[in-house]
């Protein structure tokens, strides 16, 4: 069974440890077997790549890597990372809060 992960693929989160820390970026893709997020702009490796009908040259390409999803936080509306946490919204379906400002996440 898997996880239930707090970040969400659309997410701003910020590195908060390891070599890319401070970083901020998008979340592009959630792993929840390995517990990886992968985030636009950050952790870039370079790939060698050979030729392919599609790509004829190959060559080298940098692409994001993953990242370990305890190594990143959600950043909030204010732009401060924060913890998640889930409660009943309005409707009555739960709903992703920042729990330093208690405001809801998108």
């Amino acid at each position: 069974m898997f996880k239930r992960v707090k970040v969400k693929k659309g997410d701003t989160v910020k590195v908060i440890s390891g070599g890319n820390r401070g970083k901020e970026g998008t979340v592009l893709a959630v792993d929840r077997k390995t517990d990886r997020v992968v985030i636009e702009g950050v952790n870039i490796i370079t790939k060698h790549v050979k030729p392919s009908p599609t790509n004829p040259q190959g060559g080298v390409t940098t692409v994001e890597a993953g990242i370990h999803i305890s190594n990143v936080m959600v950043v909030d509306g204010a732009g401060n990372a924060t913890r998640v946490g889930r409660r009943k919204g309005d409707d009555g379906k739960l709903v992703r809060f920042s729990k330093k400002t208690n405001e809801e996440l998108k």
